[in-house]
């Protein structure tokens, strides 16, 4: 175990800010088009469009005029135009047009603020931070999300409650039996802990439900009666600041964090199905392999889904009782738990 990173107590941990100088998702790559799409990262309204070419670009929530959203606009030729009064923006942030300028006037000289903003892995990734950094600092990667031997399944994660609350449910193995028939692993023992300035590593070792070794063994995501217990290492890391999961080979699991506010955190669930323990599939040509990792998109929803739907709740109570009284404090006993908090307050801190 590495030496664990100092960082100051004083800072309340839920009411720590983000370090801005990251890449965050604020939405998947299939929900951005040439309407623009409002999203909110860390108190920050974003308008999300693409130009006639296809490209991504991130402007400012906020016409220079009125201050009005420009998401409620509309995008001509590559620029947003404001639904108010018909000033349009360029992808750079400037003005470019006011449909009653008279003769006489000349075009404001305004800006709105443009974001670095990336697509990859199926997702719009947003780096609110400095902008001289955001070439500097890559995306997390999700190599699994084209990789032909990975069937993908996303969930949304919409909680009424700060990061840290979700990042601790999510590194926190001891909760399992809250999910009942949807529960993927049993008996976790934590075992070591990992820790820097920029990532937890958190090994337990475990029980999962869940083998995929046969052509069938997929149907086990669907009928609960074909699963059985064996033993696997189950491995849980913050790699500040989003979370990856691996439960032995056959499964991978990304969140991706888009903290809102102090008391709201949006997140994107990611599981991938591992086909690697079957040889023969891998000898088919890729055009068929690519129709049949497309054609099992999703096939975990229902698991994923059910998830969510039993921790948002969890997440959510722990907000309200620290809300209602924020000098009680809990009795943690999770070693990974503390780790987490230190690294939250290190990078809020940066």
């Amino acid at each position: 175990m590495n030496a664990p990173v100092s960082a100051s107590p004083r800072l309340d941990i839920r009411l720590a800010g983000i370090n801005p100088n990251h890449w965050y998702v604020v939405a998947r790559a299939s929900e951005i088009t040439d309407q623009p799409m409002g999203v909110v990262l860390w108190k920050q309204a974003i308008a999300l469009f693409r130009d006639p070419q296809g490209q991504i670009h991130a402007l400012e929530d906020r016409c220079p005029h009125r201050f009005v959203k420009l998401s409620r606009g509309c995008v001509v030729e590559g620029e947003l135009q404001c639904a108010y009064h018909g000033w349009r923006v360029n992808s750079q942030g400037q003005c470019s047009a006011v449909p009653y300028l008279e003769a006489d006037q000349k075009l404001p000289n305004v800006q709105v603020r443009r974001y670095p903003v990336k697509e990859q892995d199926g997702f719009i990734w947003v780096f609110p931070g400095d902008a001289a950094l955001a070439e500097k600092i890559s995306p997390l990667g999700l190599p699994e999300w084209d990789h032909l031997n990975y069937i993908a399944t996303v969930s949304v994660i919409d909680a009424r409650a700060h990061f840290s609350y979700l990042i601790e449910n999510l590194m926190d193995m001891y909760h399992g039996h809250l999910h009942h028939e949807l529960q993927a692993w049993a008996f976790a023992e934590l075992d070591t802990i990992d820790e820097t300035e920029s990532r937890i590593d958190a090994h337990y070792n475990a029980q999962s439900y869940y083998r995929i070794d046969k052509i069938w063994s997929v149907a086990q995501l669907f009928i609960p009666q074909l699963r059985q217990l064996h033993p696997e290492p189950l491995d849980v890391s913050y790699v500040y600041p989003h979370w990856i999961s691996r439960l032995g080979d056959d499964f991978k699991i990304y969140c991706l964090f888009c903290p809102v506010s102090e008391d709201h955190t949006r997140a994107y669930l990611v599981h991938f199905t591992s086909l690697n323990a079957f040889p023969k599939l891998h000898k088919l040509s890729p055009r068929f392999r690519l129709f049949l990792k497309n054609s099992l998109f999703g096939s975990a929803q229902r698991l994923l889904d059910g998830l969510v739907l039993q921790d948002v709740p969890m997440i959510e109570d722990e907000q309200q009782a620290y809300s209602e009284n924020p000098n009680r404090r809990p009795h943690e006993l999770n070693r990974a738990l503390i780790s987490v908090q230190r690294l939250i307050r290190t990078q809020a801190q940066v």
